[in-house]
């Protein structure tokens, strides 16, 4: 039996993962899928302050509290930062990370360093710090790769703005023992908007593909558990 950690992307919540956590559960492991501060039952907290420090602490924190360990820390876009800054807190708990379509990002980097075209999205911040979801657009593209109908009403009703300070932190990652922490990346190889760039993945490290759009929990969950699960 496995622990995983999905951590989910900006502007989501941890019900993004209601379709892939029954399906890890139903294969005999253990699945935490905690809302970030500032989402899903914390989106009262939402504020100028939060930042992904911020996040960070909600995740190490969760795996410190819980006292978790062998943990396969998957996280999905923006939260590759996350995951990333989380596994040098806390290496001796984590047994794999797991990059889902994410953002991974070198010492000293923000996401505007990893992701360039966040920059825009900072500059056209509400009130100085709020980052709305970005938009939807025409199929197949849809709504973060979603397209049908009703999935793209459920995923807008867990959205919320995200916070400037997540995006323009860097993260750091100075502790060595993180760096013999199993790397998995799985992409997500359907349509994908202009801007939106993947770097290189290092050699050594796995890279699983998904023939889906970004959300890949909302659209294929079943495909997706799969592969978790294969890398557990």
């Amino acid at each position: 039996m496995a622990t995983f950690l999905l951590v989910h992307g900006a502007w989501h919540s941890g019900r993004s993962w209601d379709r892939v956590v029954p399906l890890l559960e139903s294969a005999g492991h253990r699945v935490l899928a905690p809302s970030l501060t500032g989402y899903g039952d914390k989106a009262h907290l939402l504020g100028p302050e939060i930042r992904l420090g911020t996040h960070l602490d909600d995740i190490a924190g969760l795996i410190e509290n819980e006292r978790l360990d062998d943990v396969v820390l998957v996280g999905h876009s923006y939260s590759g930062m996350v995951i990333s800054g989380v596994a040098h807190r806390v290496p001796q708990r984590i047994a794999r990370l797991v990059f889902l379509d994410a953002m991974v990002p070198d010492d000293g980097e923000s996401a505007v360093d990893v992701l360039p075209v966040t920059k825009e999205l900072i500059d056209a911040a509400v009130d100085g710090w709020r980052v709305p979801p970005m938009p939807e657009q025409p199929p197949p593209l849809g709504l973060f790769g979603v397209t049908d109908p009703e999935d793209v009403a459920w995923l807008r009703s867990m959205l919320s703005d995200h916070p400037v300070r997540c995006l323009s932190e860097p993260v750091r990652l100075t502790n060595p023992a993180a760096r013999t922490i199993p790397r998995t990346h799985i992409h997500c190889v359907g349509a994908r908007p202009e801007g939106i760039t993947r770097r290189p993945v290092p050699p050594g490290e796995r890279v699983r593909e998904l023939a889906t759009g970004h959300d890949c929990m909302i659209t294929t969950p079943v495909e997706l558990a799969g592969l978790l699960i294969e890398e557990a």
